[in-house]
């Protein structure tokens, strides 16, 4: 009020104040009661709709997204990383986790991802701190052998999620109830593989995803297929595309095929790659609905896009 006072000062300053009837005070006093009483329900209102927004969804981190934010080569988190010794496992290979330093937002999710045939974890690892940074605890694991065969390597990335949440050096950062596997060529084909074996699994994205069984109907984890235009080893015709269109109907899915990209393109930093792989996995993993509108309405081919299919997000 003493800024209304002022205010009303400076619009009349050759104006003699007039003492105050009882009734002009009377006034006064229901005015300024009143618009406390306005100014207390806001406040109350905000505060209210601040805490159900923070109650309806604990798991939110980071800044709301922007396109910019999203394409980044880093997100909003400085990224620590811990490198684990195969000998120091057992079911995979060891490998590099990646997880956000600060400790003040609570615990992340977490992911598990794959190389693929002949490959170790180096052709995976951009994903490492791309997806780190963005609120997440990021596993790139080596596979027992580079031959491994897609069975494997699911088995691989679900023991490497529970190394990950039981016995690493990072396990109170995670919270166990959220967690998501990746993998490239065998190892997306793994990636559908864990996916089966452990519906509790929150999202699956498989990359260019090689593997000999292409219906997945038993699959309830969320799944994005990642798929190339140019990929002459796992050709989308006879892998991504029956993968993708095997899933359940009632199933949150989704297949993005890369315009002018190859069997390899997951090997190496893409933007585009990260930009659906990260709103999958904010949308899936931490339940965080400001992701949405980089899945739906659906994207539409582009130089990087060429074709996109799915459904929008089921509401939780």
């Amino acid at each position: 009020m003493a800024d209304h006072t002022h205010r009303a000062d400076r619009a009349h300053p050759t104006t003699t104040p007039r003492p105050q009837t009882g009734r002009a005070r009377v006034r006064l006093r229901s005015l300024v009661a009143g618009l406390a009483a306005v100014l207390a329900v806001g406040t109350c209102a905000t505060v209210s709709t601040s805490s159900a927004h923070a109650a309806a969804n604990p798991y939110e981190r980071g800044p709301a997204p922007s396109t910019s934010s999203i394409e980044a080569a880093r997100g909003s988190y400085a990224v620590s990383q811990t490198g684990v010794s195969s000998l120091s496992v057992t079911g995979f290979g060891g490998g590099t986790i990646y997880y956000p330093t600060s400790t003040g937002d609570g615990t992340f999710g977490a992911v598990a991802i794959s190389p693929g045939y002949t490959a170790t974890e180096s052709s995976i690892a951009w994903l490492g701190p791309r997806l780190a940074s963005q609120g997440f605890v990021v596993f790139t694991i080596d596979t027992l052998t580079t031959l491994d065969q897609p069975d494997s390597r699911g088995r691989q990335l679900l023991a490497a999620l529970d190394y990950l949440t039981q016995r690493s050096t990072v396990r109170s950062r995670i919270d166990t109830s959220r967690l998501g596997v990746m993998g490239h060529s065998m190892g997306g084909g793994g990636t559908l593989e864990a996916a089966k074996s452990r519906p509790s699994l929150q999202a699956a994205i498989p990359l260019t995803g090689w593997n000999l069984d292409k219906t997945w109907s038993e699959i309830r984890t969320p799944t994005l297929v990642i798929g190339a235009d140019g990929d002459t080893i796992a050709p989308v015709a006879s892998h991504s595309e029956p993968f993708y269109e095997s899933l359940p109907g009632t199933l949150d899915k989704a297949y993005l095929e890369l315009n002018g990209a190859t069997h390899f393109t997951p090997n190496t930093s893409n933007t585009t790659i990260a930009k659906y792989s990260i709103a999958w996995l904010k949308r899936f993993i931490d339940d965080d609905t400001r992701y949405e509108q980089f899945l739906c309405p659906l994207p539409r081919p582009s130089l990087t896009i060429e074709e996109y299919r799915g459904n929008c997000p089921h509401s939780s």
